[in-house]
């Protein structure tokens, strides 16, 4: 008796595995990306006889502050679709980033998080939902980011590599001195 979809997603969902390849060195973790999880699908291809493809469009609204971008992650065979989306938003203000570094950003995580509601990848075990640098603690129990401090050479690295203010501030406290000599940061 041939599968259905939902049967063959259900099976995929519960063997499926995909490594954390990339590092994040400032928060010093593991994570993996749109790319690791694709990679790890493609022999599910074969193996049900289905095709994964990932659209994505610009959320129109003139209510939005900022771009949004929806990715929608789909599996399909001869018979039948399902879908899972995401809708991420585009920071424009991101520090040393071209703007198609920032929409290419919001286009990998949206991706990534779409590919993760329709394989039901648990994001407590992925680290962008667990890393400790995203996590802020109350205020009081935040430690000073000072100038010409190792802490604040890897901000400025960070920030370098793409890395945005917000997850900083949710690690430090700091000054408005240090802030506005970290957004100087391309």
């Amino acid at each position: 008796m041939e599968l259905t979809l939902n049967q063959k997603l259900s099976l995929i969902q519960k063997e499926f595995k995909a490594s954390k390849s990339k590092f994040n060195s400032f928060g010093k973790y593991n994570f993996r990306s749109a790319e690791d999880i694709l990679e790890a699908l493609k022999p599910y291809n074969e193996k049900y006889k289905v095709n994964f493809t990932i659209t994505e469009s610009m959320v129109e609204s003139q209510f939005l502050q900022f771009p949004m971008l929806r990715s929608v992650a789909s599996i399909n065979d001869d018979l039948d679709t399902i879908t899972a989306s995401a809708i991420v938003g585009v920071d424009l203000e991101q520090k040393g980033m071209q703007m198609p570094q920032k929409f290419g950003s919001a286009s990998s995580y949206a991706k990534k998080y779409a590919l993760g509601n329709l394989l039901l990848i648990d994001d407590t075990q992925d680290a962008d939902a667990s890393n400790k640098h995203e996590k802020t603690a109350p205020v009081d129990e935040l430690k000073w980011l000072n100038k010409n401090t190792p802490e604040f050479n890897k901000a400025i690295e960070y920030l370098k590599n793409g890395g945005n203010i917000a997850t900083i501030e949710g690690k430090y406290k700091m000054t408005k001195v240090v802030k506005d000599e970290l957004l100087k940061v391309k």
